[in-house]
C-alpha cells in the first residue's frame, strides 16, 4: 500500500524509539502502520519448533513473541491505528527494501540488536538509504521532540525532491522550516571558490526553495540561512543539533558514482537526532 508506512522492528530499544515515531506518524497521516521482524534462522535450520518438553521455547515462538511485543506496544500508543504486522525471512536489508516499492515511508532505528543478525550502525539503516524507493527516516534514541524541520539544499533535482519531503513534514507537524545551503569556501588548486558567482548561486538557490515552501505551505514559519564552511556536511550536523530532524536528498551535485552522496552518509553517521534521506523509486 503506498499510503502505508512501514517500520522494522527487532525488539530492541533503538527499534522501540523507531516504532514509537512511526506510530506518532502513522496517525497524524491516517495511514496503515506496517509493523515488519525480518529473521533470518530459516536460511539456516529446519529446527525452528519448540524444544521437546520446554514450553514456549523454540527459534520461531521466539521471533513470534518479538512481532506480538511490538503489536502490544503499537496498540499502547494508539489504540485506534490501522496496524498490520509481518514475520517475513530473510536478511533485514533486503526485505525492507523491496517492501519500499509499495510504501510511502520506512522507519528505521539508528542500530539493532548487534553482531551479524542484527541491525548494527549504517548496516540495514545505510543499506535502505542507497537502495529503497521510498524516504527512510532513520530515528534516534535521543532526539528533540520540538524545534525546526532542517532541509540542506545545493540546487540539485535531488536537493528539490528533499525539500518536498520537508515542506510536508513541517506542515503536518505545524514546526518551522529551516533552509541551509553551505557555500563551500574549500581552497582548490590555489583558487577559493567562494567568488561572487558562488554567492550569487547560494543566493538563488535559497530564494527558489523559499518561494517553493511558501508556495505549497503558505502557513509553515520559514528561515533560509547561508552559511560558508570547509564541510558541508559538518556546517548542516551543526545546525541540525537543535532540528526536530534533518532532511538530505540522496546524492548531491558531486556524485557520479553511487546512489548515495558523502554528505548524506556523513549525516547518516554522525547526526544527534532523527534523519530522513528523500528517496524516490528507481527508474
Amino acid at each position: 500500500m503506498k499510503n502505508s508506512i512501514v517500520v522494522g522492528y527487532d525488539g530492541s530499544a533503538q527499534s522501540r524509539s523507531a516504532l514509537e515515531w512511526a506510530v506518532e506518524q502513522a496517525m497524524l497521516e491516517h495511514c496503515t502502520l506496517h509493523l515488519v521482524h525480518c529473521w533470518i534462522w530459516p536460511l539456516f535450520t529446519d529446527d525452528l519448533g519448540p524444544v521437546e518438553g520446554v514450553a514456549n521455547s523454540g527459534l520461531r515462538h521466539a521471533a513470534e513473541a518479538i512481532v506480538a511485543e511490538g503489536e502490544a506496544e503499537a496498540r499502547r500508543l494508539a489504540p485506534e491505528l490501522d496496524l498490520k504486522s509481518s514475520l517475513i525471512s530473510g536478511v533485514s536489508s533486503a526485505i525492507l527494501d523491496r517492501m519500499s516499492r509499495n510504501a510511502h515511508l520506512v522507519v528505521l532505528g539508528s542500530r539493532g540488536l548487534g553482531g551479524f543478525m542484527g541491525l548494527l550502525v549504517g548496516s540495514v539503516s545505510l543499506k535502505l538509504a542507497n537502495t529503497a524507493s521510498c524516504p527512510v527516516v532513520v530515528v534516534r534514541e535521543h532526539t528533540e521532540a520540538t524545534g525546526s524541520v532542517l532541509v540542506g539544499l545545493d540546487g540539485s533535482p535531488k536537493s528539490d525532491t528533499a525539500l518536498d519531503d520537508a515542506i510536508a513534514l513541517a506542515a503536518l507537524w505545524n514546526a518551522p522550516l529551516k533552509l541551509i545551503h553551505v557555500r563551500d569556501d574549500i581552497r582548490l588548486f590555489g583558487r577559493n571558490r567562494s567568488d561572487l558567482d558562488s554567492d550569487v548561486k547560494a543566493t538563488q538557490i535559497l530564494a527558489a526553495a523559499e518561494l517553493r515552501a511558501r508556495t505549497a505551505a503558505p502557513g509553515v514559519e520559514i528561515e533560509s540561512v547561508l552559511k560558508t564552511g570547509n564541510s558541508v556536511a559538518g556546517t548542516i550536523l551543526e545546525a541540525a543539533e537543535s532540528a526536530r530532524i534533518v532532511v538530505v536528498g540522496e546524492t548531491g551535485q558531486g556524485n557520479f558514482l553511487g546512489a548515495m552522496g558523502s554528505t548524506a552518509q556523513a549525516i547518516l553517521h554522525h547526526a544527534k537526532g532523527n534523519i530522513l534521506i528523500s528517496r524516490r523509486p528507481r527508474t
